[in-house]
């Protein structure tokens, strides 16, 4: 039996459950592949396990454990080329609500769902309400895109729980590049839903260490598969679809840029990023005017007014500097990319921003790094981190 579950500040369990739910009827957890059916689930005392992190290079063994938890309802701490998430059977609406819980997630922020390859997408999605021209849009993309840093936003299946979808009618997808990841699906043979495996709103975790830090005990088990990759989240790209949108739209710039995208599909891409106030309802995850953000109050923009202001504003304030290449002689902080490289100060970014959280500053200043390509979604992660521009 699981254990009973504590309140949380965002919303509780049976918030979650009434503010979601549409069909007013649990969800039969999905069994994975081999697994008798009506087999028990839970077996293991919730207060057995300890925070473990596996070694550098997991075997087959380590992931064996971690699917085994993941079946029996538990969330894990999973790597991926953009970054760590939490991750838990998609099918299993109990084991999905956790994820909400151990985040202190709102119910309204829907999530990401993790397929080991393209074929498993009719799983969690109904390609047919796409229109023939949609759909083999979509088929060009997985082809040439997956695995990799992308994720679509798609009709979802009926029995996908509404708790992943926070109550859309579409669910977001794509196939982590991360090996590892894509094993762990394999080996638990289902679908995991995955956020980033960081407090709500907090900076995201690069690193097995960054989870295990932030998460403790509420997270049973991590896969180290070493530093992510990419550094940043995956772009979120929606289709066309009629009473909706005309054209393919950018919910979240990520780690497959628009450029990209856009000689994939021959069209010019609609911006639909949020950065002027909250959506009333996002239509997927990382579209909150506040969201990555460091406890220390940060600035974003050209470092040289970013300096005048805070000296004027604020001039015994210990200051802390992120920039693009180098920190101006005298001042403290870090460089993410010394050779000017988007793709090296994307892989950066997220624990730059967690060592400036830990440096003692009053004030962290980041850099606006050039907005095209990568720097896209380095800016919108940091704008997003940024208090507002007058400070008291």
């Amino acid at each position: 039996m699981r254990a009973a579950r504590g309140s949380w500040s965002c919303c509780s369990v049976s918030a979650i459950r009434s503010g979601i739910s549409r069909r007013g009827e649990s969800v039969t957890p999905y069994a994975p592949a081999g697994r008798r059916a009506g087999a028990s689930r839970g077996t293991a005392p919730r207060n057995a396990l300890t925070t473990g992190v596996t070694a550098r290079t997991p075997t087959g063994t380590d992931i064996a454990r971690a699917a085994e938890l993941i079946y029996d309802g538990r969330v894990v701490g999973m790597p991926t080329e953009t970054v760590y998430g939490l991750a838990a059977n998609a099918f299993d609406e109990e084991a999905v609500i956790e994820i909400f819980e151990v985040k202190q997630r709102p119910a309204f922020d829907p999530l990401i769902v993790h397929l080991s390859g393209a074929r498993g997408l009719s799983e969690v999605a109904r390609l047919n309400d796409l229109s023939e021209e949609v759909r083999a849009q979509v088929e060009l993309l997985t082809t040439r895109f997956w695995p990799g840093p992308l994720t679509l936003v798609l009709p979802k299946v009926d029995d996908l729980p509404d708790v992943v979808t926070s109550g859309l009618d579409t669910v977001a997808v794509r196939v982590p590049a991360h090996p590892m990841a894509r094993a762990l699906i394999v080996v638990a043979g289902v679908p995991l839903a995955a956020p980033s495996a960081n407090p709500f709103g907090y900076v995201s975790p690069t690193t097995a260490q960054h989870v295990a830090d932030q998460l403790g005990s509420k997270v049973p088990y991590v896969l180290d598969g070493g530093e992510c990759g990419v550094g940043v989240e995956s772009t979120i790209l929606a289709p066309p679809r009629a009473g909706v949108s005309e054209a393919w739209t950018v919910l979240r710039d990520g780690g497959l840029t628009r450029e990209v995208l856009e000689e994939a599909l021959g069209v010019t891409l609609v911006d639909g990023t949020v950065t002027d106030g909250a959506p009333a309802k996002p239509a997927a995850p990382g579209q909150l005017a506040s969201h990555y953000a460091p406890r220390t109050p940060l600035r974003h923009g050209p470092l040289d007014q970013l300096l005048r202001e805070a000296r004027a504003q604020q001039p015994d304030a210990k200051l802390h500097v992120i920039a693009f290449r180098s920190v101006p002689p005298g001042l403290r902080g870090e460089g993410l990319a010394p050779n000017g490289d988007l793709r090296v100060a994307a892989r950066a970014l997220f624990a730059a921003m967690r060592r400036a959280d830990q440096a003692g500053a009053d004030l962290i200043l980041a850099e606006r790094v050039p907005d095209e390509g990568l720097g896209r979604a380095i800016n919108d992660r940091l704008r997003r981190a940024s208090v507002p521009a007058v400070l008291s």
